[in-house]
């Protein structure tokens, strides 16, 4: 075999294996077979020195990602992965891309920031050669993202105050006669604008596209009874758990945990609830190479793993096999599951990607005024 040929089997050969087309007893089969055995541990020494950086955003999400996700992709694949939390905003990753010092390989972040970013030339196409489109629900295997978990924006109320007639929809939220107390919504404009909408008697099928004059003149009638806009999700459970709100949009994460804290003093609902996705994208120049970061995301495809992450973050799986594996105990918390979907409308990630900026500039100069 000649050097030129030789070469070319040993890169198909180290991306196939970094793609995870390639098992690591076939990788060093073959680097036996073309006789670069000794190159072997040059090569293993240099992804050894090598790491992974998956940016999440914060809190109790680095933890769990280290247990069901980073931590036996490290074990297994040999190298680092370490976890930054300082959350990949839009911004963050464009100013990354334009400075030419991406430091992130695999970031957890919001598909419609992502498209409007990759339609610009600075993200990844997702590679769908490594990663499968049939392990991710349906219409959530994006151009520029894929769909990694979900997590839905959930009415949360006093139910001590209203157990016995408790909210169930973003009217009686909006309805502060029948349902006395103060409020509270999010900082950001995720899931607000709908609420708002739905509130004003916008039909679930019908909300997109948002009409966001509409939606501030709605968020302006709740405003004056609102506590605080939360800024973070620990403000917000402590926002329910002190009492100082009797209702308030929460991530259905924190919703469920600060019913766990107050022995159900609080509880939630998904009745129309928004169910959104989050989704791994990668920023052009990630120092890991694209093919690491394709390989990392195909890895946290599996169904176990995504219910894994169900259970130490509870967000829910986008991969349709992993609704079956989940214990009985977690399903209530399965946000993306047949019979919870059913109750929520499903956040519409092209819109953000197109309105997003805009309308956000609109929500934030509503909540300062």
């Amino acid at each position: 075999m000649n050097n030129d040929l030789k070469a070319e089997c040993l890169e198909l050969l180290r991306d196939g294996h970094l793609a995870g087309r390639i098992d690591r007893r076939t990788f060093l089969t073959g680097l036996v077979l073309l006789g670069v055995a000794p190159h072997l541990g040059a090569r293993s020494a240099r992804a050894a020195e090598g790491q992974l950086v998956v940016t999440n955003w914060g809190g109790d999400a680095v933890g769990a990602f280290e247990a069901s996700l980073t931590g036996s992709y490290a074990e297994q694949q040999g190298i680092a992965v370490k976890i930054d939390g300082s959350g990949p905003t839009k911004g963050a990753m464009k100013a990354q891309f334009e400075s030419g010092a991406v430091s992130w390989d695999v970031c957890d972040c919001d598909p419609g920031a992502t498209k409007s970013l990759g339609e610009v030339g600075m993200i990844e196409p997702i590679d769908y050669k490594v990663v499968d489109r049939e392990k991710v629900q349906a219409g959530f295997a994006y151009e520029y993202s894929v769909a990694n978990y979900f997590l839905s924006y959930v009415i949360a109320y006093d139910a001590k105050q209203f157990g016995d007639n408790p909210p169930k929809s973003w009217a009686d939220f909006w309805n502060v006669e029948k349902f006395p107390g103060k409020r509270s919504l999010y900082k950001w404009m995720s899931g607000c604008m709908e609420a708002a909408l739905l509130a004003d008697g916008v039909p679930m099928d019908q909300l997109y596209p948002l009409d966001e004059e509409r939606a501030i003149r709605k968020l302006n009638e709740i405003k004056p009874h609102i506590v605080s806009f939360w800024d973070s999700g620990a403000e917000s459970q402590q926002l329910m758990r002190d009492g100082e709100a009797s209702m308030a949009l929460l991530w259905h994460t924190r919703a469920n945990l600060v019913e766990k804290d107050t022995g159900g003093a609080v509880s939630w609902t998904y009745a129309q609830g928004i169910l959104a996705p989050s989704g791994w994208a990668v920023i052009k120049g990630n120092p890991a190479g694209s093919a690491r970061a394709m390989d990392f995301i195909r890895y946290c495809q599996d169904p176990a793993r995504q219910v894994d992450l169900l259970r130490t973050l509870g967000c829910g799986p986008t991969n349709p096999l992993a609704h079956d594996l989940v214990p009985a105990e977690l399903k209530r918390l399965d946000c993306s599951s047949a019979e919870n979907m059913s109750q929520q409308v499903l956040m519409d990630m092209d819109w953000y990607a197109a309105r997003g900026d805009q309308a956000l500039e609109k929500y934030l100069a509503m909540t300062a005024s």
